[in-house]
């Protein structure tokens, strides 16, 4: 097969072991291995792949962001990946836009906002999936109430055929469906055999498909009933790939609301939260999404919530400024006596910051309070909305019985409840509990009236259930629909028609021992388990967004490269776990390669739902692949840099001098200019700061960076902290944090290098001493990684816990601030962001009449060694590009560049006109010239 496929595709199609096993999986609990994976370029290319699948007897696989939880975008045929190129918005005329499939949802948004205009469903991942996914599974998002699903919106489009038969597909009469029936060939065949099943069945369509809007599963036959407009396009939406291949769409948009407001009510529960969506459906919202105590109890701050334990989230719409609000007013008031609280917002700040909670439910809920992990399954049922309280309080009776645990939220407002559930997906009398609660929960679904997909898809997760909700009749219609187009196969086979069990090619794995017995960090978060580790991507996602805001994921924005996302890197290790596709374990060349251009930078670990932190599973990697082995030149050089700088100190003109022809043999990157060593590091001109006391003493870390490329921000944040009513101290021996050490995978000599560092920090720490840290990338790592180097370690404890920011510490003290008067921007290094916040910064530079703009620039792309290495100087630059140093070169000639990361810093004054500061040498100039 796949020498058939090379011989018509040529090198486009990839067959090898790492490219395959990026496309085993997507969002759901299933895996397949495909056949080959291609990224198609053109539509000729679709069509030409099309080909060579009939030819070869492969199935054909769609897929656009590999969002799927349904299991509906994988399988074993010919991937054909259109996210990659596929893409764009091709013309906007009016309210219609012609859309390629591989277009992200955001990006045709984008198009349409200049216009007043917005495309209507809206789902969670609308940073990344694409329209022809959508239209797979005919997705619905936060805003369907008012404005539908994808079908609903979607005008026309071009279909290609198994057999290679192209045509357009939308709505229709009957003589215009006549005419067609009358076609030579395929086409007229397709319409004459749609024609039969409809006019020998409308009393079955008519009566079995109900028309309420989250009616997901199976095939969407009722669009082609003569009062529905003989519409093959919607009829087409969510057909999952199973019947034909979306070549191009044109969807219709809607205007935005003039004005909007957001109510959010609290409830006593989310049963009673459910009772009311009646009630507020007659106020004609635009969205009411629920959420419950558990997933806002998973994420850092729900303040803006009204007092309760489930929430609904109303927005409504108005011509006039304050009609909205005065709309939700009104509302709060007629539910008074259900609510336990309520709150209206306008400002769509504080809006977004609710927005996201719900957004990033999927991710959230992948993990309960306690840890244990939950699954998909049983996410996307939904039912009439009046029906939606009773559904709830049995479903929750049913899950109790089951003996599980689950979070709920989703759309309410069309009676689509979204959840994951702690299955035991490992063990073969879990997966038969898996099993039992998924056949109970459809009978009940069936019983209230529902769907076992609201917007998701049936996929290898319900197709074969919907026995349970349909009758003999209508699944032999579904067949025959398919059989129309597909008469082979070929298309997504064993979803909707013929299915795969639901229990059957599970993706979740136990790690084998030879990989969990050999692991050096500790994982706390996952029970100390690196496969429990592996198994928190769970497929969103969030990390393939490329025009949005935040860290995740750096090389991904710059490549557009599966392996490059952090679900890529992912999906490559769990494979390694696996051991079918990627066999060599740690020796992994495949993971190897993926995880190259990783920056780790933590962006991840704060950006991703689940806190998935590739950063530390890199590190891991490169220690076990490398154990007992040669490492690259860069290891030793970079690696081992604190070393150097110590030696280098000692005759600092001589290393300046000759550290530029070292370049090569050091695996440095010949493009990089290095950063000139200081004549004196802080640590040699600051001795009389050795064994001070004082009534707040505090321990100055004086990282490697600052110590010997930057001394004068030390100085600096000593001056600082002096007037602020500190005893500044300085350890009284060489300490360093370790980090170049962990990030290039020498975790051996890491943890040796820290165990010698918290002995000479432990007596300062027992005194009562803070510890203040500079350098976010050292002060993040004592903040966060320590319990992952040393777990259980006391005195790695009780330095995490003592560790400060220097803004921290002077953001609230008794400090003579002049008013600066000056504009600055600010570039947040990655492992800040990540792990340690940056409120108190923004309080201390208002103090200090610094207006300081926050970039949300993500990474800066020199990220330690990253940037500095041989064959990363390319990315490293494009990372910088993709938002930071275009801030920076739109910014004022007197705006000042605030950068805390040593890296940051050195990134921009290599690649622009700014000299940016620390944040300590800018507030100098505040107490100095008091």
């Amino acid at each position: 097969m796949r020498e058939k496929l090379r011989q018509r595709l040529g090198e486009a199609v990839s067959f090898d072991p790492g490219t395959l096993a990026l496309y085993t999986a997507d969002a759901s609990n299933y895996r397949h291995v495909p056949v080959g994976v291609l990224l198609p370029r053109t539509v000729d290319e679709v069509v030409a792949a099309v080909a060579a699948c009939r030819e070869a007897g492969v199935p054909v696989i769609a897929r656009g962001g590999g969002t799927s939880i349904a299991g509906n975008a994988i399988g074993p045929g010919l991937v054909l990946d259109t996210s990659r190129y596929l893409t764009g918005v091709r013309e906007e005329a009016g309210h219609l836009a012609r859309v390629a499939p591989g277009t992200v949802l955001d990006d045709l948004q984008a198009v349409a906002a200049p216009h007043g205009l917005r495309f209507g469903p809206d789902p969670s991942t609308h940073s990344r999936c694409t329209i022809g996914g959508m239209i797979g599974n005919n997705s619905c998002g936060s805003h369907s109430v008012a404005w539908g699903r994808t079908a609903d919106n979607l005008e026309s489009m071009e279909v290609l055929l198994p057999d290679g038969t192209r045509l357009t597909a939308g709505a229709a009469s009957r003589s215009e469906m006549d005419r067609r029936a009358r076609l030579p060939g395929t086409e007229g065949r397709v319409y004459r055999e749609l024609l039969d099943l409809v006019d020998g069945n409308l009393a079955l369509l008519r009566t079995e498909l109900a028309t309420w809007g989250r009616r997901g599963s199976g095939y969407g036959l009722e669009h082609l009933l003569p009062e529905n407009g003989f519409n093959l396009a919607r009829a087409l939406t969510g057909s999952e790939g199973t019947c034909v291949t979306v070549l191009d769409a044109t969807v219709r948009l809607v205007a935005l609301p003039r004005h909007k407001a957001l109510a959010v009510l609290g409830f006593s529960s989310d049963v009673a939260a459910a009772d009311a969506v009646s009630e507020i459906l007659k106020w004609s919202p635009l969205t009411v999404e629920g959420l419950d105590i558990g997933i806002v109890g998973l994420v850092r701050d729900g303040s803006a919530l009204p007092e309760g334990r489930a929430w609904l989230m109303v927005e409504l719409p108005g011509e006039e400024p304050g009609e909205p609000a005065h709309r939700a007013g009104e509302l709060a008031k007629a539910l008074a006596d259900r609510l336990t609280g309520h709150t209206v917002l306008t400002d769509p700040v504080e809006q977004g910051r609710l927005w996201r909670i719900r957004e990033e439910g999927a991710g959230l809920s992948t993990r309960m309070a306690d840890g244990s992990e939950a699954w998909p399954g049983w996410e996307d049922a939904a039912v009439p909305p009046e029906n939606l309280g009773a559904y709830l309080r049995e479903l929750k009776a049913l899950i109790a019985r089951h003996g599980r645990k689950t979070l709920v939220y989703g759309h309410y407002g069309e009676g689509c409840l979204h959840m994951r559930i702690d299955f035991d997906l490992l063990s073969r009398p879990g997966i038969a509990g898996f099993r039992s609660f998924l056949e109970d929960a459809a009978d009940l679904v069936a019983a209230h009236g529902g769907s076992l997909s609201g917007e998701h898809g049936d996929g290898q997760a319900r197709s074969e259930l919907l026995p349970r909700v349909y009758s003999p009749e209508m699944l032999r219609l579904f067949a025959r629909f398919k059989g129309i187009f597909d008469p082979d196969g070929m298309m997504n086979p064993g979803v909707l028609v013929d299915p795969r069990p639901v229990d059957t090619d599970l993706r979740v794995r136990r790690a084998p021992r030879e990989i969990e017995s050999v692991t050096v960090l500790g994982y706390p978060r996952d029970h100390g388990s690196f496969g429990e580790a592996m198994r928190r991507c769970v497929g969103v996602g969030k990390c393939r967004n490329t025009g949005g805001g935040g860290v995740m994921c750096p090389s991904y924005r710059v490549t557009r490269d599966e392996k490059h996302s952090t679900r890529g890197r992912a999906h490559l290790l769990a494979e390694m776990i696996n051991g079918e596709l990627v066999r060599d374990g740690w020796r992994s060349r495949e993971v190897l390669d993926a995880l190259d251009l990783c920056l780790s930078c933590k962006g991840c670990l704060s950006d991703c739902p689940v806190d998935v932190d590739m950063a530390t599973y890199k590190a891991e990697f490169l220690h076990q692949h490398y154990r007992g082995r040669v490492r690259p030149a860069s290891h030793y050089s970079l690696g081992w840099l604190p070393l150097w700088l110590r030696a280098s100190a000692l005759v600092p003109t001589a290393a300046n001098r000759l550290a530029p022809m070292l370049k090569r043999t050091a695996g440095i990157a010949p493009e990089r200019r290095l950063p000139a060593f200081a004549k004196r590091p802080f640590t040699r001109d600051r001795r009389d700061l050795r064994r001070r006391t004082g009534a707040r003493p505090v321990l100055l870390w004086p990282d490697t960076f600052n110590n010997f490329f930057t001394p004068q921000v030390l100085h600096a944040a000593t001056e600082v902290l002096t007037l602020a009513g500190y005893d500044v101290a300085l350890p009284d021996r060489s300490v360093c944090c370790g980090l170049t050490w962990v990030s290039t995978g020498q975790l051996g000599i890491a943890r040796r290098v820290l165990a010698r560092t918290l002995s000479v920090l432990r007596p300062y720490l027992d005194a009562g001493y803070e510890v203040v840290g500079l350098e976010p990338s050292c002060t993040a790592l004592f903040r966060g990684d320590l319990e992952n180097l040393l777990p259980g370690d006391e005195t790695a404890e009780l330095l995490a816990a003592r560790t400060r920011r220097f803004a921290e510490l002077v953001a609230d003290a008794e400090l003579p601030l002049r008013d600066l008067g000056v504009d600055a921007i600010t570039q947040m290094h990655c492992h800040q962001h990540a792990v340690l916040g940056f409120d108190a910064d923004e309080r201390l530079m208002a103090r200090a009449g610094i207006r300081n703009t926050t970039l949300d620039s993500g990474c800066c792309g020199l990220a330690g060694n990253f940037g500095f290495e041989r064959g990363h100087y390319e990315v490293s630059l494009a990372c910088a590009e993709d938002r930071m140093l275009p801030a920076v070169r739109q910014a004022s000639p007197s705006t000042v560049v605030i950068a805390d990361g040593f890296s940051c810093r050195t990134q921009i004054a290599q690649t622009s006109a700014k000299t940016p500061v620390h944040l300590a040498e800018l507030l100098r100039r505040s107490v100095s010239e008091k």
